[in-house]
């Protein structure tokens, strides 16, 4: 990974708007380097370089359906009083290679996905014969499935077919020379599934950022733990590696880190090296143990003059405390959220979401936004600071809700919203009816 190196300004008691904080962020967060990964390993990943075709897909004509290769004209008089009886010459399996000539008056049993045999012209159906057994269409289809390989015998065609009937043709799906996928595609599924299909092994892409999530606090304990006077169950650590994940990385998650800046110091220093983001949950604000402010604060600079953190303070609400540093010999981001679990989680949303997807390359590193009419009047919004409440979306509606008021513990409405409302910083209140932006979580 590569970012700027020039150090941010000493902090001054300038209070930074979101868009301000996010593009002194985003300013200094360069993709990934690329690396070539084997397909299953590349799933998520943005690919680095446009993707031919080498072959056309499929690489030659074969049967849609399982029944018998035939020449049209043999069969272009039949019918169920009339059938045309036609000598089965062989049988063509997929990934048959010996393929037998089909000529005038003659037949051969195939399998779908299995070569069109030479002298073929269409497929016709079993359930259109008579399965070589004289009998109906129901005995027919058993009687392909059972039919040993092998020549011999007669399969009356009880319906015509018109040429290339049930016949997937070479380069249908693609042709040689053709683009299969574009720089810049995101690898999902059916991606992995068309390189397979074109025969690439591996793929040069750029790889999902290594997220290190750490939460801070001497009162966290481990969920699944019981709780001692004073103590809280820490979800924080595990909120942000979900959306981490949820982002697009592969995430790690340490255990919460106490109230002691030795101890940071030493956790972090010893997660540089499985990291290309930091992601740190609590001590920012002005308190006695705000633990992760005293730890960085006076972090100074490495011996390249790298290492660097800043704490500031944002106009909005939640997540007025931030931080954001580069720190060790690479250069590695890190973003130091509030402790609260609603701040902590839309400051990722707003700030830590952008900077993962930007190191891979993604084009849509934002959440969708829509505007969308507000049902419930928003009495009051702090003035000069943009409000982001937890809200339910109508999309079909065109309306959005807010959740559970404004308070940033709340995080019981924090998991029953799927967006986010905007209050800007101009507004004290919302009206009902009034347009709002919204932040799409889902």
């Amino acid at each position: 990974m590569t970012s700027t190196t020039d150090r941010t300004p000493p902090a001054t008691d300038h209070v930074w708007s979101v868009a301000e904080h996010l593009e002194d962020v985003l300013g200094r967060i360069r993709p990934l380097e690329p690396i070539e990964l084997p397909l299953l390993d590349a799933q998520g990943c943005v690919l680095v370089d446009a993707v031919p075709v080498p072959a056309a897909l499929p690489p030659f004509d074969n049967s849609s359906m399982d029944g018998y290769a035939v020449r049209v004209a043999d069969v272009a008089a039949a019918g169920q009083e009339y059938p045309a009886v036609l000598t089965v010459v062989g049988d063509v399996a997929a990934g048959s290679a010996d393929l037998p000539v089909v000529g005038p008056g003659q037949a051969a049993r195939i399998m779908t996905g299995a070569p069109l045999p030479p002298g073929a012209e269409a497929v016709v159906p079993v359930e259109w014969t008579d399965g070589g057994t004289g009998q109906g269409p129901a005995d027919a289809m058993r009687a392909h499935s059972a039919h040993p390989e092998g020549s011999g015998g007669e399969v009356r065609v009880l319906r015509p077919v018109t040429e290339r009937l049930h016949v997937r043709a070479r380069g249908s799906d693609v042709r040689a020379g053709e683009l299969a996928l574009e720089a810049g595609t995101r690898l999902g599924p059916p991606q992995i599934a068309l390189l397979a299909a074109l025969g690439l092994g591996t793929v040069r892409v750029r790889p999902r950022p290594r997220v290190v999530v750490m939460s801070t606090g001497s009162e966290l304990v481990q969920p699944g733990e019981g709780l001692g006077p004073g103590q809280i169950h820490d979800s924080n650590s595990y909120q942000l590696t979900a959306a981490a994940r949820d982002a697009g990385a592969i995430a790690y998650r340490v255990g919460a880190v106490a109230d002691d800046a030795h101890t940071l110091r030493a956790a972090l220093e010893d997660q540089l090296v499985r990291a290309d983001v930091l992601v740190t949950s609590g001590g920012v604000s002005v308190g006695a143990y705000d633990v992760v402010k005293e730890a960085l604060s006076d972090l100074g600079e490495d011996d390249e003059g790298l290492s660097w953190v800043d704490f500031r303070r944002l106009a909005m609400q939640p997540g007025k405390p931030q931080g954001f540093g580069l720190v060790g010999p690479d250069r590695t981001p890190l973003l130091a959220l509030p402790g609260n679990p609603v701040s902590a989680y839309v400051s990722f949303e707003l700030f830590v979401r952008p900077v993962i997807r930007t190191l891979m390359g993604r084009e849509d590193v934002h959440r969708p936004r829509v505007a969308a009419r507000c049902t419930e009047a928003v009495p009051s919004s702090p003035a000069g600071k943009r409000q982001f409440l937890r809200a339910s979306y109508d999309a079909e509606a065109g309306t959005v809700a807010p959740l559970g008021g404004s308070g940033s513990h709340l995080v019981a409405a924090l998991a029953r919203a799927d967006a986010l409302m905007v209050v800007a910083e101009d507004a004290t209140q919302v009206a009902v009816g009034e347009e709002v932006e919204v932040v799409l979580l889902g």
